[in-house]
């Protein structure tokens, strides 16, 4: 994922990563800082992969769109005007790879894996959200929501977070239509998760 042009520098960013801005490190990144670099990799890189994977990608897939997604970026580093919004400019450019991709291939992409949930590169956030006590039955009840629901709620549980706005765009859907969006898919969850909880219950009396 790295280009031979970064390499380390004596410019290492040796603040805390969230105190050091995203123009920043863009700036130091266009100048060939590798940990300029990595910084924004470690930032941004749940982002890309959970736009990725909102378009059904198996993780291979998803992998090639996220090195995509990177290369795009050391191509247009200089050419970006607001490095401050980053997070939308890598999530559009993911989502266009990811759609490239899907119209390539001209098949059904398989629904979400558990596979997931143990992939040594990548963390997503949602991965996160179902590694508790209940993880299983959450994971159960993700898989059975329509794509649409996953991938609105991939979107809108992004790490750094994605605003309305932008997952409207990513969606291609009025931004008034995001939160109501979110809570109906939040409650069927809810409905299924109730469901199973009250069928475990009857078994165990």
């Amino acid at each position: 994922m790295l280009p031979d042009r970064f390499t380390p520098t004596r410019a290492a960013v040796k603040r805390p990563e969230n105190e050091v801005s995203s123009t920043e490190l863009a700036a130091r990144a266009g100048e060939g800082d590798k940990t300029a670099w990595d910084a924004l990799v470690d930032r941004y890189g749940n982002l890309v992969w959970s736009v990725a994977r909102s378009f059904r990608l198996d993780n291979a897939t998803a992998a090639d769109v996220s090195q995509t997604t990177w290369l795009r970026l050391v191509e247009n580093l200089d050419r970006i005007r607001d490095p401050e919004r980053l997070a939308g400019w890598l999530a559009t450019t993911a989502r266009n790879e990811a759609l490239r991709v899907v119209r390539r291939t001209q098949r059904e992409l398989p629904a979400v894996d558990i596979e997931v949930l143990t992939d040594p590169v990548f963390v997503e956030p949602m991965a996160a959200i179902l590694a508790d006590e209940r993880g299983a039955e959450l994971l159960e009840v993700f898989n059975e929501l329509s794509h649409d629901c996953q991938q609105l709620l991939r979107l809108a549980t992004a790490d750094p977070p994605l605003e309305y706005a932008e997952i409207a765009d990513l969606l291609d859907r009025p931004i008034g239509s995001i939160g109501p969006s979110r809570a109906r898919c939040l409650k069927q969850m809810r409905t299924r998760l109730e469901a199973i909880s009250a069928r475990t219950q009857g078994e165990t009396r």
